[in-house]
Order: structure tokens, then sequence, then C-alpha cells
């Protein structure tokens, strides 16, 4: 069974803080099943924006799990901007959720390319 996004979303948060990173929602959406982007913040001042993954990456043993993919790779923070405010156009339940990490790997299951 997969989790509700609001449970995903808190116990992310909170895995971060007590890890000593820096999580922040940016948007709150569905809290049943809204799509979930985590912004991640570079010490560069450079963004990336992690998305959800795409149905075909799921493995077929773990249908009802999150993964993640990343949409942009350290750009600038009005490309990630732009590319949000799109998604939000399109589905209006979305999670934003931004996090400071210097490996968001640690924190997200990312699909494999």
């Amino acid at each position: 069974m997969r989790l509700k996004a609001g449970i995903f979303v808190a116990a992310l948060t909170r895995r971060l803080f007590a890890e000593g990173n820096m999580a922040a929602i940016e948007r709150r959406g569905s809290e049943e099943a809204g799509a979930i982007f985590v912004r991640i913040r570079h010490r560069d001042g450079s963004e990336s924006l992690a998305a959800p993954a795409p149905q075909t990456a799921f493995d077929e043993d773990h249908p009802d799990g999150r993964l993640f993919e990343f949409r942009k790779t350290r750009v600038p923070e009005a490309e990630v901007s732009e590319l949000i405010a799109r998604e939000a156009k399109f589905d209006p339940d979305i999670w934003v959720v931004e996090i400071e990490t210097d490996s968001p790997e640690t924190y997200l299951p990312f699909a494999e390319e």
C-alpha cells in the first residue's frame, strides 16, 4: 500500500531535520494522493527539481512505492519555479517540498536510468 502524500512529506521533512538539514513545505497538495515535487537547493545557489517518476520506472514487485526522477539539475532558481508553476496549473493538488542537502538520494528513492 502506498503512503499517503501528507504522511510521506511529513516523514521526509522530519528525517531531514533530524539529520541537521533544512526542509520546508512550499505548497500543500492533496493529503491523500497529491504528486510530490522536491525542490533541492544547492550550496552554489543552483537548484534541482525531483518529480514523480513515470509509471514505466516502477518495479513489478513494488508498484505502490514512490519513485522520483530529476526534471532539472543544477539550474537557476527561475527555471525550477517556472516548471513548478506549469505543473501546478496542470494539477492544483501537487505538493512542493524544498530541501537543502548535498545528497538528495539519501532521502528520496530515485528511479534507475
